[in-house]
């Protein structure tokens, strides 16, 4: 069974570090899509509230980029925390100490708040975007040869990449209750096993 658990712990690290690395990755792109389909809509000025805009709502391109730059900033912090999983060996250690407490519980509770963060606020973004004239959009793009964008799918896909992350640290907040649970039984065979040469 230690053997097992063991396997799984590894694998529980490694799939932290890779949530992150999704996470930061669409940070990435989620700004990208946007840039593609508005950025030529948008005079320089529409960084200014009071600025006419060619497509109303467009300006919605330059309102997430403070958010999109916080989000790429936490993709990284939580790698980081990822990382001191490695640090404390919480990927290969036998027993559990507070350090791997310490960074178990760490990184579990920077990926709930993240999670919950970035979804409140995408699907705000989400909402904004969707207020786009989009018939005026379309009528722009064609007018100028240029790409077209009414999908969702960026701000949609973050679901699944928040549900990656959040999968991840209840499996390792589990993993710790069920490491302790095996130290414990290993602790208490130890005893007995004493008790009988006594």
């Amino acid at each position: 069974m230690y053997k097992k658990q063991l396997t799984l712990q590894k694998i529980l690290c490694f799939a932290a570090l890779a949530a992150c690395g999704i996470l930061f990755l669409y940070s990435l792109g989620l700004s990208t899509d946007l840039y593609d389909g508005l950025f030529y809509a948008l005079p320089e000025e529409a960084k200014l509230e009071t600025a006419k805009v060619n497509v109303p709502g467009a300006e919605v391109y330059y309102q997430i980029q403070p958010f999109n730059r916080e989000l790429l900033g936490s993709s990284i912090a939580l790698i980081l925390l990822a990382c001191v999983l490695f640090l404390t060996n919480t990927h290969s250690r036998r027993r559990y100490y507070i350090g791997n407490a310490i960074s178990t519980f760490g990184f579990a509770a920077a990926g709930v708040g993240v999670s919950v963060w970035a979804h409140n606020q995408i699907e705000f973004y989400k909402a904004k975007f969707l207020q786009i004239d989009f018939e005026t959009y379309a009528k722009y793009a064609q007018r100028r040869r240029k790409v077209y964008i009414d999908s969702t799918f960026w701000f949609d896909v973050h679901t699944v990449v928040i549900a990656i992350l959040l999968i991840v640290c209840a499996a390792l907040v589990i993993n710790f209750f069920f490491k302790l649970y095996l130290m414990n039984a290993e602790k208490k065979l130890v005893n007995e096993g004493k008790g009988v040469k006594a």
